[in-house]
């Protein structure tokens, strides 16, 4: 059994250029990334790069008159921040200031418009039947796809947006609608279509049970309403970014409406029936891109239980109209349509798909907002200033310092203490700050990723996590050789100890740092985040570099004869004899006869 550990242990000590090669490509394509993509340098947080800091307002819902109140302003802060904060790293700050006011402040390189449409947006969602709906004046439709069953497409023309509303791929969506051109004929269209919306059922019921005077007085009303709603409809010019900002916005779930809504560059005015399936029925949303189709980039969403049988029960009363647009039905946030999908059969399963020409920030931004849920309140913007980093980059410089002081202390103790051993522990240290560099600077860009003053302290921190791994090693070997072996022996048996110790001592680290991360908010998660990730490359540095690199040097003969400075020099360690196995005597015979005895 001998024989074969041997074997073993000469083969894993003759092929370390194996581990050496990995690592290198690792730095290779990681650094390449990083001069491909153009982020060369990490990206740095508020307090070291500025930014923007903008200041919102809560304002009390319609009906909600005692809205504003420390619950749902902290519930408020806790959506803005994974808005804008995903991770935890990318250095936004969401805190309350006072009873009504919000602060977020976002880091330079931050898209600042796309951020605070994010934070303020009060993302409510409804699935609205369309009544009635035009391209505003002076607009002209364009073609639109008309998505088939089969994930095939073709072109037709339409004067309203063309979207598709599927669950696995099983409706059509394709949408058409011949523009009105006189104000007669548009209101007409109105009371047309508010007549079909309404429930025969409940009509019925209402005409057969009212006393006359009442059936009178709800026909009045109801008359009144939709002369109102006619008017708005007829006047509504969703071109005007003055009407677009009124139109619908104050809309209760349970009135009939008129929106506005976009396609391309067209803008087309619309008449909503009451809301039947809301926001809070949506359990996750997605944006993923149609890869075996022509929709593009799309939002997925999964109902609740309770939210799928609504979107069921609405689809199904849908697809029974044959003519556009009463068999489509809006998508409204936030009081704009941001897509009409038309509805061919019952969605069922609790799944559906929103798409409609979108762009990958904008399926990203909708699937965002509606992931991290609507807000309490409403939100309006006080203002928008611009923070300098000024004490930021003083403090940077002298963090910078002291990590440069406290990196060069570790090097002259390497080379005053290992000597040789210096050789290996320096150019770990080298790699990995490399790999280290290299990583921040792609994770800003990939999870936005920003480098703040704790950040660095961490950074400077992992420089001594990483100095432990290698005298934990280097002590092992030192051992082996104080027992009086030679060095390549010493070397492989010094491993398994020393690689025990390290993992245990990572693990303990990189457990403190996750903890750390989870239970804190704002800039200590910089830290934490730098730290797990530093202890992380430090396990991957000693496994795939520091170890096969000293076994590449322990055959090297300033190391192997153990040159005075080559830090293991076995008199300098007080080394013992040599370990020499001894033969027994087979019996009697073999040993030396007395002549006495004889």
């Amino acid at each position: 059994m001998a024989a074969p550990k041997r074997g073993r242990s000469a083969s894993a000590q003759s092929k370390p250029g194996r581990s050496l090669a990995l690592i290198l490509i690792a730095i290779a394509a990681l650094t390449g990334g990083m001069f491909a993509s153009g982020n060369t340098t990490p990206r740095l947080g508020i307090d070291l790069a500025g930014g923007t800091s903008i200041t919102l307002q809560a304002h009390n819902e319609p009906g909600q008159p005692n809205a504003i109140n420390k619950t749902n302003m902290n519930t408020a802060v806790e959506i803005m921040n994974r808005r804008v904060n995903g991770l935890g790293v990318s250095e936004a700050e969401v805190q309350t200031q006072g009873t009504s006011n919000i602060i977020v402040n976002i880091p330079k390189g931050t898209n600042s418009a796309e951020a605070r449409q994010q934070v303020g947006t009060t993302a409510k969602l409804y699935f609205r039947p369309v009544l009635a709906q035009q391209a505003s004046a002076g607009a002209t439709p364009s073609a639109s796809p008309s998505a088939s069953a089969g994930g095939s497409s073709s072109a037709s023309p339409s004067a309203s947006p063309s979207t598709s509303a599927s669950a696995s791929g099983k409706a059509t969506g394709s949408s058409s609608a011949s523009p009105s051109s006189s104000a007669t004929s548009q209101g007409r269209a109105v009371t047309d279509a508010l007549k079909a919306g309404s429930t025969p059922s409940s009509s019925a019921s209402a005409s057969s049970s009212a006393s006359p005077s009442a059936t009178s007085s709800a026909d009045a009303g109801a008359s009144a309403a939709a002369s109102k709603l006619e008017a708005e409809y007829t006047a509504l010019d969703c071109s005007k970014a003055t009407q677009r900002a009124t139109a619908g916005k104050t809309a209760k779930p349970s009135d009939t409406t008129v929106a506005c809504g976009q396609v391309g560059s067209v803008w087309y005015k619309y008449v909503l029936g009451p809301a039947r399936v809301d926001g809070t029925d949506v359990k996750k949303a997605q944006a993923v891109f149609d890869t075996q189709g022509a929709a593009g980039w799309q939002v997925q969403m999964t109902f609740t239980g309770g939210g799928a049988k609504k979107f069921a029960d609405v689809t199904a009363e849908l697809a029974k109209n044959t003519s556009p647009p009463t068999n489509e039905f809006g998508i409204v946030l936030d009081g704009e349509v941001v897509s009409s999908p038309t509805v061919s059969q019952s969605i069922t399963g609790g799944q559906a798909e929103i798409s409609g020409s979108f762009t990958q920030e904008e399926a990203q931004s909708l699937a965002n907002v509606l992931s991290y849920g609507a807000l309490p309140l409403s939100f309006k913007t006080q203002s928008v200033t611009t923070v300098t980093a000024a004490l930021g980059g003083e403090q940077l410089h002298a963090g910078l310092l002291a990590g440069a002081i406290g990196l060069a202390l570790v090097i002259i103790y390497l080379v005053a203490f290992y000597r040789g051993l210096s050789l290996v522990a320096i150019p770990s240290l080298l790699v990995s700050a490399i790999l280290t560099y290299a990583i921040m600077s792609l994770l800003g860009p990939t999870i936005h990723f920003a480098l703040n003053l704790p950040a660095v302290c961490g950074a400077i921190v992992a420089i001594g996590i990483t100095a432990d791994s290698f005298i934990v090693f280097f002590e092992r070997i030192r051992d082996e050789i104080r027992e009086g072996r030679t060095l390549r022996p010493a070397v492989e048996r010094a491993w398994p100890r020393a690689r025990r110790t390290i993992l245990v001592s990572d693990f303990v680290s990189f457990l403190a740092a996750a903890v750390l991360f989870v239970v804190t908010v704002g800039k200590v998660q910089g830290f934490a985040f730098t730290l797990g990730l530093t202890t992380v490359l430090d396990v991957v540095v000693v496994f795939f570099f520091t170890k096969p690199l000293m076994t590449v040097l322990a055959r090297r003969k300033f190391f192997a004869n153990g040159h005075k400075w080559s830090g293991l020099d076995p008199k300098g360690l007080g080394a013992k004899a040599p370990l020499r196995r001894t033969r027994r005597p087979a019996g009697p015979a073999a040993g030396p006869v007395d002549p006495k005895e004889a």
